[in-house]
């Protein structure tokens, strides 16, 4: 769900309250505490798949009550006598019908089991539909809520993850979409009724009646299907993809009016920044649009985003969900980083472009968020525990950091073109999907096996924590140990590229290093003498508590010479160290004497790491020449 994003802790005011990670979590996991467990997944039989639904809901936003009618067109993977929809037992089923003629039906634990008059033929297209009337259930967030905004009556749902069936019968779990779906609305005449897709008419009728209706044409969750009534104003914007001059239609309440009008613009600049970046917005022969709502935060309603104020981080969090959660939708809870983490790192990705001077304060504080525990893993180990599914530390924010490390790790270029080939894969696109399937897409594109870095990062629990013991190699070159401590037992060894600033007053340089193991070396030119290294400077890694050491390298005065690759690649890498002399002459030549490189280089400490360009040489035997003060050195190599 949708609101926890990194950015609202510093950005978010929602009607003058600050909504953090911490508090909207909290939020999340409360509202979900009723649903987790007994009554958590659907009961939906699985000898079909929805193909369509059109639903007919006639409510008063005065009234907490729903009378409906759900036409459900399937088709049947076995040969069936029955199916299982989901629905509460607190709405009564007055009749089912198919095709004019009368089924029978029973209702037992929230489902509603039609019974058909003779076999249905695996593989055949068929449909019923379904009567009923009552007071929906109170479940998820709420699912289904009537309330008042500046004393107006207003009703809408929210049926993230299981509530959908709370009001409408459906099938209900994670595991089928619709193809597509109408929605009609009976409403008083008075109000505006809001849902998913396209609006096709509004109509009068008798009795101060109005039925809207709203067509929908993309695969679409039961839970991210949606209305909403109340005295709404409406305004219409555009934003253009392309070619694709794209509708945003606005429903909000009056009193808000202005905000709307005012903040509006700032979501079509997301739109362009991520259609940039992650392709065509999944919905654009439809519309993007926000509806206004009472719950503190925000839902991604396929198509029709609800909202509770038009803050700009978490409209670039909801918007994020058309692609990530809504395009393609976690196929469980235990992956819901696919959806959360995701939607959090775009937020960020977009907080980051339009306001460059906040990045590395806004990265710091989330990496402060997530190493506030030593432990706690990405993926979801026990789903029946809202704490952890709806964890803003874990699932948002170490989720998104993920993404920062894949992006480090890969480099931008491959990263995004491998999340687009991702979004565009037909067996994921406008489907389920699973953190396999989105490892698949990251290693077929940057040929790597990140099986290591899903373990530890994703299964694994915890952070690293560097040290880095540094000293000064002569002029040019700088000589590093790294090691490092983790916070906790599931992961011995974090291994990941490091960057490191090295600077002085004057002048400063990034390199990266691969980190696989403990006390491992590496020697570096950064081309001037530093005095201060900075770990992971730009904050692209989960750490904590890192420290350096700068070290005087040993002189024991013998004075050595380490010359390679031999046989020579270019370059010629001569590493000299431990010499008393100030400074050092080096000779190279070929095997006729001739000189082919010559240098006087200053010696710090005794030391130097000269890298000698070689690709001109011909093949053959050199013979390489070093003296420094009394100390002379003759050694020979092969090209």
């Amino acid at each position: 769900m949708r609101t926890v994003l990194i950015f609202l802790l510093l950005y978010s005011n929602v009607y003058g309250q600050q909504f953090g990670t911490k508090e909207i979590a909290a939020m999340e996991a409360n509202a979900h505490q009723r649903i987790i467990g007994g009554e958590a997944s659907s009961f939906a039989s699985d000898n079909f798949d929805v193909k369509y639904y059109r639903c007919l809901w006639e409510v008063d936003p005065a009234a907490r009550y729903i009378n409906g009618a759900v036409t459900v067109y399937f088709t049947t993977t076995t040969a069936s006598t029955s199916i299982i929809l989901d629905l509460m037992n607190t709405l009564q089923v007055d009749s089912v019908k198919q095709r004019n003629g009368t089924l029978s039906f029973s209702q037992t634990i929230n489902t509603v089991q039609i019974n058909f008059s003779s076999s249905i033929n695996a593989g055949a297209l068929d449909s019923v539909s379904i009567f009923y009337k009552g007071v929906p259930a109170n479940t998820g967030f709420g699912s289904f809520i009537q309330s008042s905004h500046a004393g107006i009556p207003v009703i809408w749902s929210l049926s993230e993850p299981y509530g959908a069936r709370d009001w409408w019968p459906c099938k209900n779990g994670l595991d089928d979409k619709a193809d597509s779906i109408d929605v009609y609305i009976k409403h008083p005449s008075i109000y505006k009724a809001a849902s998913n897709g396209l609006l096709q008419s509004e109509t009068i009728i008798p009795g101060g009646k109005s039925i809207t209706h709203w067509k929908h044409r993309y695969p679409i969750a039961s839970y991210l299907i949606c209305f909403a009534v109340t005295n709404y104003s409406v305004f219409n914007n555009t934003v253009q993809l392309g070619s694709v001059t794209l509708p945003m239609q606005t429903y909000c309440y009056p009193e808000s009016l202005a905000i709307f009008q005012s903040n509006t613009p700032k979501v079509l600049n997301t739109m362009q920044f991520f259609n940039g970046r992650f392709g065509d917005y999944p919905f654009i022969k439809e519309k993007y649009g926000h509806v206004q709502f009472g719950w503190g935060g925000g839902m991604e309603h396929q198509t029709s985003t609800f909202i509770v104020t038009p803050d700009e981080s978490l409209m670039a969090h909801e918007l994020a969900h058309q692609w990530f959660g809504d395009m393609v939708t976690t196929y469980s809870w235990g992956d819901i980083w696919l959806n959360e983490g995701f939607a959090t790192h775009l937020a960020a990705m977009y907080m980051e472009n339009t306001y460059p001077a906040s990045i590395y304060t806004n990265r710091k504080n989330v990496i402060n968020n997530i190493t506030s525990a030593p432990g706690g893993s990405v993926k979801v180990a026990d789903t029946t525990d809202v704490n952890l599914i709806f964890s803003g530390r874990l699932s948002y924010n170490k989720g998104s950091y993920l993404i920062y490390m894949l992006r480090f790790t890969l480099g931008d270029e491959v990263f995004f073109k491998a999340i687009n080939n991702y979004l565009k894969d037909p067996a994921l696109a406008y489907g389920f999907t699973k953190t396999a399937a989105l490892k698949k897409h990251l290693e077929l594109e940057s040929g790597k096996d990140l099986t290591k870095f899903f373990s530890q990062w994703y299964e694994g629990q915890g952070y690293p924590s560097y040290n880095v013991k540094w000293s000064t190699l002569g002029s040019n070159n700088v000589k590093i140990i790294m090691s490092q401590i983790t916070s906790h037992t599931s992961v011995s060894f974090f291994e990941m590229p490091v960057a490191l600033k090295f600077k002085n007053s004057t002048q400063e340089k990034t390199v990266i290093v691969n980190n696989t193991f403990n006390g491992q070396q590496f020697i570096k030119q950064v081309g001037f003498v530093p005095d201060t290294v900075l770990v992971d400077p730009d904050y692209w890694i989960i750490s904590k508590n890192n420290t350096t050491q700068k070290i005087a390298m040993s002189n024991s005065g013998e004075g050595i010479a380490d010359i390679y690759p031999n046989p020579v690649t270019d370059p010629l890498n001569i590493y000299l160290h431990d010499f008393s002399a100030a400074e050092a002459t080096i000779q190279i030549s070929n095997a006729l004497g001739q000189v082919l490189y010559k240098n006087v280089v200053g010696l710090i400490n005794g030391a130097e790491l000269l890298q000698i360009p070689t690709r001109q040489w011909a093949r053959g035997l050199y013979t390489v020449n070093i003296i420094a003060g009394n100390r002379k050195i003759v050694k020979q190599i092969v090209r």
